[in-house]
């Protein structure tokens, strides 16, 4: 590629426009990922172990039922999925990566814990008024375009039980701005990207009438350049409030007390809760 492609594929993209590639299937990047979920210490993947205990914790002391039947949405290695059975409630977790619902099966089986773990895309749920509880943790939501927030809201619905809760996080639109990073760039003989020679370039553009941060990432080796765009979106509770209702949610209540003090996202980022009537 020359440079001069480069530095036009470099500059700031319209809204929403896609990249070339993504990274969930991608067999290098998403064994990457799965050990940075493990890492107990680290809330790059997953939130640390601490906070992911104390989330539960949060989540169980809102929803009414001792034993429920759990959909865990984006559920990765499994580490909400295996504290939730082990308190006694039936799980079904669905992810799009092969590597870490491989961990998850194994981890189930060696802990003898009946867990059913489904690869499949989320916004591809078909199942009706099965789950007295949706769980979509880590922001996943925020990640998603417009429409495939619109229909995930939909499928989610539809899953539910009447009665049923739906709980999410989501980032807000405190400081909105703060979140967008310096141009900064990597040349590595293998790493998270590659099991080859790379050099990354990254930067991050703001649309602030969105209140949509891009991140984006360029990766050039000797055979390719890829664009990895991840959209990430900020949300009141006034426009939570109203894309919820649009899709016949009530009871809806929000919270932003809910990570510790020490989490760097403590305070920007929104718990939110909504029924089924």
């Amino acid at each position: 590629m020359k440079i001069s492609d480069i530095v036009k594929q470099s500059q700031k993209p319209s809204l929403y426009e896609k990249g070339t590639t993504v990274m969930w299937t991608d067999e290098h990047i998403s064994k990457q990922l799965l050990n940075i979920h493990l890492n107990p210490d680290s809330d790059l993947a997953s939130r640390k172990e601490t906070t992911i205990n104390s989330t539960l914790e949060w989540i169980l002391e809102n929803t009414p039922q001792t034993r429920m039947n759990i959909l865990d949405l984006g559920c990765g290695p499994g580490l909400y999925s295996k504290r939730l059975v082990e308190k006694g409630h039936k799980v079904t977790g669905m992810d799009f990566s092969i590597s870490s619902l491989e961990y998850a099966r194994k981890e189930a089986e060696k802990n003898k814990l009946d867990i059913t773990y489904r690869h499949q895309n989320y916004l591809e749920l078909q199942d009706k008024n099965k789950y007295d509880l949706v769980l979509l943790i880590y922001t996943d939501f925020g990640v998603l375009l417009p429409e495939e927030q619109d229909k995930l809201l939909s499928k989610i619905y539809k899953s539910l039980k009447p009665g049923g809760i739906f709980i999410f996080d989501v980032l807000n639109t405190k400081n909105v701005e703060e979140n967008v990073a310096s141009k900064n760039w990597e040349i590595a003989e293998e790493g998270f990207w590659r099991d080859h020679p790379y050099i990354l370039l990254s930067d991050s553009f703001l649309y602030p009438e969105d209140a949509v941060v891009l991140y984006q990432h360029m990766v050039i080796d000797d055979f390719k350049t890829d664009i990895y765009r991840f959209w990430t979106h900020f949300y009141s509770q006034e426009k939570l409030d109203m894309m919820l209702r649009q899709h016949d949610f009530q009871n809806i209540t929000f919270h932003e007390n809910v990570l510790p003090k020490e989490d760097l996202l403590s305070g920007h980022t929104t718990f939110c809760i909504a029924n089924k009537i």
